[in-house]
C-alpha cells in the first residue's frame, strides 16, 4: 500500500513521522531515503517524539545506530550512510535490533538492501525546489496488512 504526502515546514514532516509512530508495532523497521538534507532526521525526530522520547534525538552518522528506550517501544536509529561493506552491519548485531522487541529505523537503508527483511516499511523523501525550500513529497510504502494513515 502506497500513501503519498506533502509538507511544506521541517515541523510537518517531523508531525507526519509521529503520525506514522502512533501505528508503530515491535519488529517494525522502517526505510528511510532521500538525498542529503531532504529532512530523514526530521521524521526520526518526530517519530522519536511520537513513540514518547523526550531526550534529544540525533543522526548517528559516526555510531551507525542510536538507542531510545524510554518510549512506549525502543526505538534504534541507524544511519548506515557510512557502512562500505553491508557484512559490517552484522558486527553491529543487526538482527538483534530487527528481530527484537523495539522499532528500527535506518537511513539511507538502499545501502544494505539484501539485509532488510521484506515486510519492512519504506519511506521516500524528496525535495522539489520549484515548491519551495521547506516542500517535501513523502511516499510511504506500507506492508499490505497495515494500516494507512490517511
Amino acid at each position: 500500500m502506497t500513501e503519498m504526502f506533502e509538507t511544506t515546514s521541517p515541523e510537518e514532516t517531523e508531525a507526519l513521522g509521529q503520525r506514522l509512530a502512533s501505528t508503530a508495532s515491535p519488529g517494525d523497521i522502517v526505510c528511510l531515503s532521500g538525498d542529503l538534507g531532504t529532512g530523514k532526521t526530521v521524521f526520526v525526530k518526530g517519530f522519536a517524539k511520537g513513540l514518547g522520547v523526550s531526550e534529544p534525538v540525533v543522526s548517528p552518522t559516526f555510531t551507525i545506530v542510536q538507542e531510545y528506550r524510554e518510549g512506549r517501544l525502543p526505538l534504534y536509529h541507524f544511519d548506515v550512510y557510512r557502512i562500505e561493506d553491508p557484512e559490517e552491519m552484522e558486527e553491529v548485531g543487526l538482527d538483534e535490533y530487527f528481530y527484537g522487541d523495539g522499532v528500527c529505523l535506518v537511513e539511507w537503508a538502499g545501502l544494505i538492501k539484501d539485509l532488510i527483511p521484506e515486510n519492512a516499511f519504506d519511506v521516500v523523501i524528496e525535495k522539489e525546489p520549484e515548491k519551495g525550500d521547506d516542500f517535501r513529497k513523502i511516499t510511504l510504502i506500507r506492508p499490505e496488512s497495515r494500516e494507512t494513515l490517511e
